[in-house]
């Protein structure tokens, strides 16, 4: 059938059932300790801490609140991951919040989560960070204007052929990629810092005198301030969208974000303060890209680095965004959520080309409509909606399931605190600033059962797609996989 059909009682304690004496077709446990840290750091540093700061410092008014802003959205990034890292050793099954939200709370909420995603969050997602890699990487073509659309959707077009051509072939080598990106984008931000702290050194702490004067204290600019900041976190939670592929996963999930997570935001914190240094807060907000602006003021005749570097640092992002967000598809179609042929690898590459190539087309169409920008702007709203629902889900666990084996064990408040956050941030813009395009965004999620209940719930599947996906599997040679072992 089209749909696979999968048992979901009790799955916590159910095993995989594995053919006898037949071999099955899995994905390879490819990724190590470094290549786990470059995905995680390489997917959060994007276009955000270049573009960010300025919207932070808008909604809060001063430069030291926007500080606290970074360090708490840091901090909350790393609460949340290590509540990830605890469910990612007791369900150790790749697909991150879906897979967990399935095992905890049952088909029906995972299916919203994976119909949301797949179709909407993820592409809108990647769709995002390519158009603002292709702006970066071919403003120097376009001096003294502005860069015509065309130019600009048509880049970032071939920005995501490009990673669906690496992310099909080969996943060493997209990892390769991940880690040379993640490398060149560190360097930038150290660039950054260097030259604050040289301009730190001689000074120009302007920007730090009366640094709370004026915060802004409604509930809801702080909401969408930390919006803005996560949004450059975001990517915190992508090793659990891949933890079948993992070397030792109980080892390599929480070594490496106790790594990365600390890493960025000290970076982030640091890259801030630079900018500070460089520009009093008027010139900052001003600034269409800070980290331009930045180098024209530091750099001089190097300040074209700064352009390299973002449209570098934007690509690495898209990267791994794209490498986890097919996984995402990979596992609901595996699972009997979506149809059955993107739950297929390939039979020599052993990557999941026809989610990644799912994926690929639904952003395609995202950057040639152009109609998505709204969609990015809530993003944050239904991330924090479903990272919610998953906290809640660890919480379930810990209290009515202590037996559960685990590696790891995050202390309870830290998930408290994560869930208290989620719900804040979930609630806060509708209470203080209520917006249509959030209602749109619900009845946009609770669409889903309009295909869930014959496709999923009762498994109506027309016979025609049983033959269009015989012909698929044939021509994009695929074959069905098994979940691993463990």
């Amino acid at each position: 059938s089209t749909m696979r059909e999968r048992k979901t009682t009790d799955p916590l304690h159910s095993s995989t059932d594995l053919s006898e004496g037949k071999e099955k077709l899995r994905l390879k446990q490819e990724v190590g300790l470094i290549s786990s840290v470059s995905l995680i750091a390489g997917t959060m540093i994007g276009s955000g801490i270049f573009m960010s700061p300025e919207w932070v410092l808008h909604h809060m008014g001063n430069p030291a609140s926007s500080l606290l802003i970074w360090a708490a959205c840091g901090l909350l990034a790393t609460f949340g991951a290590l509540s990830y890292a605890e469910l990612g050793t007791i369900i150790k099954e790749s697909g991150g919040e879906y897979i967990y939200i399935l095992r905890i709370f049952g088909s029906f909420p995972a299916f919203l989560f994976a119909y949301t995603s797949v179709i909407l969050v993820r592409p809108a997602g990647l769709a995002a960070v390519c158009l603002s890699f292709a702006e970066y990487a071919i403003a120097p073509f376009y001096p003294g204007c502005s860069s015509p659309q065309v130019a600009i959707k048509c880049t970032a077009a071939a920005c995501i052929l490009i990673l669906t051509i690496i992310n099909c072939l080969n996943v060493r080598l997209a990892t390769s990629v991940m880690n040379i990106f993640t490398a060149a984008k560190l360097l930038a931000l150290l660039v950054i810092v260097v030259g604050g702290l040289v301009l730190l050194a001689k000074g120009q702490t302007q920007s730090f005198q009366n640094g709370f004067q004026g915060t802004t204290a409604g509930i809801g600019a702080v909401g969408v301030a930390f919006y803005q900041g996560l949004w450059s976190y975001d990517g915190w939670n992508n090793l659990n969208y891949v933890t079948e592929e993992l070397k030792k996963p109980e080892v390599t999930l929480p070594r490496a974000l106790m790594i990365a997570i600390p890493l960025v935001t000290c970076l982030y914190l640091l890259v801030n303060v630079s900018y500070l240094a460089a520009m009093n807060p008027s010139e900052l907000l001003s600034s269409g890209a800070v980290a331009v602006t930045w180098g024209d003021k530091v750099l001089g005749s190097w300040a074209w680095l700064m352009s390299l570097s973002v449209a570098l640092s934007t690509f690495g992002s898209s990267n791994g965004t794209f490498f986890s967000g097919g996984r995402v598809c990979y596992i609901a179609a595996r699972e009997g959520h979506m149809p059955d042929i993107l739950s297929m690898a390939h039979v020599r590459c052993l990557t999941p080309s026809p989610a990644l190539l799912f994926t690929s087309a639904m952003s395609l169409i995202m950057i040639i409509s152009g109609s998505f920008t709204s969609i990015v702007n809530f993003f944050s709203f239904m991330a924090w909606l479903f990272y919610g629902m998953t906290i809640s889900g660890l919480l379930y666990l810990k209290i009515k399931k202590p037996e559960l084996p685990r590696s790891y064990k995050v202390p309870i408040i830290i998930p408290i605190i994560v869930l208290m956050a989620a719900v804040y941030l979930v609630l806060a813009p509708i209470i203080d600033q209520p917006q249509i395009e959030i209602l749109y965004i619900v009845l946009f999620i609770f669409s889903g059962i309009i295909f869930y209940f014959p496709l999923v719930r009762f498994k109506y599947h027309p016979h025609f797609l049983q033959r269009v996906t015989l012909h698929l599997q044939l021509l994009l040679e695929v074959a069905p996989t098994t979940r691993d072992a463990n």
